[in-house]
């Protein structure tokens, strides 16, 4: 089965971290760029990183360069997005993706709430 599924989200402090995880099945996962989303409360989903297939190039919006990390682990199926220094306003759902030719694929997304 063709599918994403996010895990590792939960409730940290502001200024803790947390390691996502985007576990792939279905098919050749290192031969695709993997994104990073996410959602808040009224928002749209914007995009906040993106890794390519082989892992060299990696790409993040403003909003969170220097403070999240993607990586991928080929060999494992799973990209990972290491979340430091959390803010109160990087709360929201985190949604992997991939863009197939054919459409895009989204896993069901994790929920990070930072809340002291």
């Amino acid at each position: 089965q063709v599918q994403l599924v996010e895990s590792g989200g939960g409730l940290v402090q502001p200024g803790g971290s947390l390691r996502l995880s985007c576990a792939a099945s279905g098919f050749t996962f290192r031969a695709y760029v993997l994104n990073w989303y996410r959602q808040s409360p009224g928002k749209e989903r914007d995009f906040i990183a993106s890794i390519s297939g082989g892992g060299r190039t990696t790409r993040y919006a403003d909003s969170v360069q220097g403070r999240f990390t993607i990586s991928r682990d080929n060999t494992k199926y799973t990209a990972y997005l290491q979340v430091d220094s959390l803010k109160p306003e990087d709360t929201a759902v985190y949604y992997c993706n991939i863009d197939f030719p054919s459409g895009p694929l989204w896993g069901k997304g994790t929920l990070v709430r930072v809340s002291s």
